[in-house]
Parts: structure tokens; C-alpha cells; sequence
């Protein structure tokens, strides 16, 4: 039993990244499938696939490497809001991640998106995790 469920997303990708593995499965919600919708579009990892099964179905991640290096595009995964802490933010005081070169991913009344289409959009909400 997971209490966690996104710290628990974020702990399989980045084990996975840690060990090189190509693809990494996680059970799927639409929180975690709007989370890797988001490291899709931003390049953080190659490609995804939904398979849906009788319970809950499985996201399969591929994973982003460097060619001759062999590094992860994800360096750093980092929790925020936990369900102990949560952490809220206003439009004013949304995070930027490394100045702009990570994101900030959050659970906001539009639905999970980006701290930069947040920004956009004019919305605050819940800081679900940094990536960079």
C-alpha cells in the first residue's frame, strides 16, 4: 500500500534512471499520466505509452539519455508538497526552478501543468515536484 503515490512516481523514475534502465512501469492515475504528458513535452524523457489493464493500467516510461555520455536527461527529482506539508503557491510567488532552465510541475484548478504555463494562465495551486 503506497500513501504517497506521486513520491512513489518520482522514486521509480529516478531509480530507474540511477541503474540506466530504458524503461521503467509505473501504475497509472491521471495525475501521474498528466506528470508524464508534461516530462514528454518539456524533453525530459523519450516517449510514453498507456496500457490499460482490468485494475488501473501501467504507464511505460523510456527514459532520455545522452548519446556518448550515457546521462540522464532528469538530473535532479525533488517532492514538494508531501501529504504531511502541503505547499501552496499564488501566482505571485510561483518557483523558478534554476532560474528558468528547470520546471516546476503543479496541481493547479486547470488542471497539472508547468510553473511557466501557470504563469501564463494566471493561476497558483499546489507544488507537486521540481525537475531539472
Amino acid at each position: 500500500m503506497v500513501t504517497d503515490p506521486i513520491a512513489d512516481y518520482l522514486t521509480r523514475i529516478r531509480n530507474a534512471a540511477m541503474a540506466n534502465h530504458r524503461i521503467v512501469e509505473i501504475p497509472a492515475s491521471k495525475v501521474k499520466l498528466e506528470m508524464t504528458k508534461i516530462l514528454f513535452d518539456k524533453g525530459y524523457i523519450l516517449n510514453y505509452k498507456l496500457e490499460e489493464d482490468d485494475k488501473q493500467g501501467i504507464i511505460k516510461i523510456a527514459l532520455k539519455y545522452h548519446p556518448e555520455s550515457k546521462k540522464n536527461a532528469i538530473k535532479h527529482l525533488e517532492r514538494i508538497s508531501r501529504p504531511g506539508l502541503r505547499k501552496y503557491v499564488g501566482v505571485e510567488e510561483l518557483p523558478r526552478v534554476l532560474n528558468g532552465l528547470g520546471i516546476a510541475i503543479l496541481s493547479t484548478s486547470k488542471g497539472v501543468m508547468s510553473d511557466k504555463e501557470a504563469r501564463v494562465q494566471k493561476v497558483g495551486g499546489e507544488v507537486l515536484c521540481y525537475v531539472y
